[in-house]
């Protein structure tokens, strides 16, 4: 069945009003979502590139299995050069994984108080963030701070600030969004300052933090704080349609990483091995297990599925301002797992 064959099909089977608000459908994303499932993972890829994604890859786990690794499209397509599985790519808030659990230790270790707040540790903010002395640690990690998200205030992704004190100054002084804890929304301030916060009480940067804690632990040597440490050939490009440039390039703060290495780290969360005894416990009343990420010319998608003791990352390096290149990237990871669970 082609797209105009399943137009006609829908206008047969559905009422007068649907069918007028099929006028309005996103139809490239109705067809990904009802074509024949391909047989494996590489036709699945490919599809993904006819759908226009410059690039694609793909990192499976499974418990009983070899891991098994996936690239498809441009890491490069000014250079022409292949999508590998081993490049490094931007995991934007994938990260705030590694943040949560990097709260969840100091916690554990007395370094951290949950109740306490933004007041508490940070005086000089008391007056500059409302509520800041109603706005508790937990709050922050879960979202339910009411702070404004400093990636909403204007040109934020035209220009970048430079520090963290630059990105902070965007949202002081600014009415809360709503007051703390009766309402959530997702807010990269909080993150912010649970950064601020970790580097505070360790007296390292979070990156060393999480290097120390986490990936050292896991053995993990191929992810890095910024793109100001590693070389930017190994970094898989990034595009954002309707502009030809290459923009991998631009910092936005981003830790990156191998596929690998963030399903190694995803599978350690999920199966606990990542924490001390007594650590699990306090993550599991504060954060998620699995997350997603976005930033111009990235989006990945990290989660374990329990009932296949399963591990999926998926990393696409084309996006675009309207949610459309990521409902296509939502609909072509699901389609790669019901593979999976179908073999």
């Amino acid at each position: 069945m082609n797209k105009k064959q399943l137009q006609r099909l829908l206008r047969i089977i559905l009422p007068v009003g649907t069918v007028i608000s099929l006028f309005f459908v996103p139809w490239p994303l109705v067809w990904a979502w009802v074509l024949p499932l391909p047989p494996t993972i590489p036709d699945q890829l490919n599809e993904a590139l006819d759908h226009g994604f410059d690039g694609i890859i793909v990192y499976v786990d499974q418990t009983g299995k070899e891991p098994e690794f996936y690239a498809a499209g441009w890491h490069n397509r000014a250079e022409k050069i292949l999508a590998r599985p081993d490049a490094l790519f931007k995991m934007a808030s994938i990260g705030k994984l590694y943040d949560a659990v990097s709260i969840t230790k100091l916690v554990h270790e007395d370094l951290l108080d949950l109740d306490k707040t933004v007041a508490d540790y940070f005086p000089d903010l008391a007056d500059r963030i409302e509520y800041a002395d109603k706005i508790t640690l937990s709050m922050l990690v879960q979202h339910r701070s009411g702070i404004p998200n400093y990636t909403n205030t204007p040109d934020f992704w035209v220009n970048p600030p430079k520090s963290k004190e630059e990105t902070l100054a965007r949202i002081l002084d600014l009415p809360a969004n709503f007051e703390p804890n009766t309402d959530y929304e997702y807010c990269n301030t909080n993150y912010l300052l649970l950064t601020m916060l970790i580097e505070k009480v360790t007296g390292l940067s979070k990156f060393q933090y999480i290097k120390k804690s986490i990936l050292t632990p896991l053995g993990l040597k191929n992810t890095y704080e910024s793109i100001h440490q590693v070389e930017l050939e190994e970094v898989m490009s990034g595009y954002y349609v309707g502009v030809e440039e290459d923009i991998k390039a631009t910092d936005y703060g981003s830790m990156l990483a191998t596929a690998e290495d963030v399903g190694t780290f995803l599978r350690a969360l999920n199966d606990g091995t990542v924490f001390k005894d007594g650590e699990q416990e306090i993550y599991s009343s504060l954060y998620k297990y699995n997350h997603t990420g976005l930033i111009p010319g990235y989006q990945s998608i990290a989660e374990y599925h329990k009932g296949l003791d399963l591990v999926v990352v998926q990393f696409v390096n084309t996006t675009n301002f309207d949610g459309y290149t990521w409902n296509l990237s939502e609909i072509v990871y699901n389609r790669i797992v019901k593979i999976i669970s179908k073999r």
